[in-house]
């Protein structure tokens, strides 16, 4: 038996009268309503973009490897240590009011 969840959210769609046509048919050659085609298909095609943000598979080699990066002492940035050092924009611009307001 499938688990329902509680549909708190709405989401509304502008479609073309062929988009809408072609969703119909699709829905009721799936035994479905328009809403749950659309959901189900919609949910499928995000689980795809996002699935390669969401976990990546590696080789036991690799895996090592990528461990060892991670427990890497860290290698000295001589850039990135300037940048944090110098003042940025918001600390320049508070040094130029407080010596306005003198």
């Amino acid at each position: 038996m499938a688990v329902r969840t509680l549909r708190t959210e709405k989401l509304d769609l502008r479609v073309s009268a062929t988009a809408k046509r072609t969703l119909e048919a699709a829905a009721f050659a799936s035994n479905l309503t328009v809403s749950a085609f659309v959901l189900e298909s919609a949910l499928t095609r995000a689980d795809e973009a996002l699935a390669d943000r969401r976990q990546f598979h590696l080789s036991k080699t690799k895996w090592t490897e990528f461990l060892a990066a991670l427990d890497a002492p860290t290698r000295p940035l001589p850039r990135m240590q300037r940048l944090v050092a110098e003042p940025g924009f918001f600390d320049i611009a508070s040094v130029r009011a407080s010596k306005a307001k003198r």
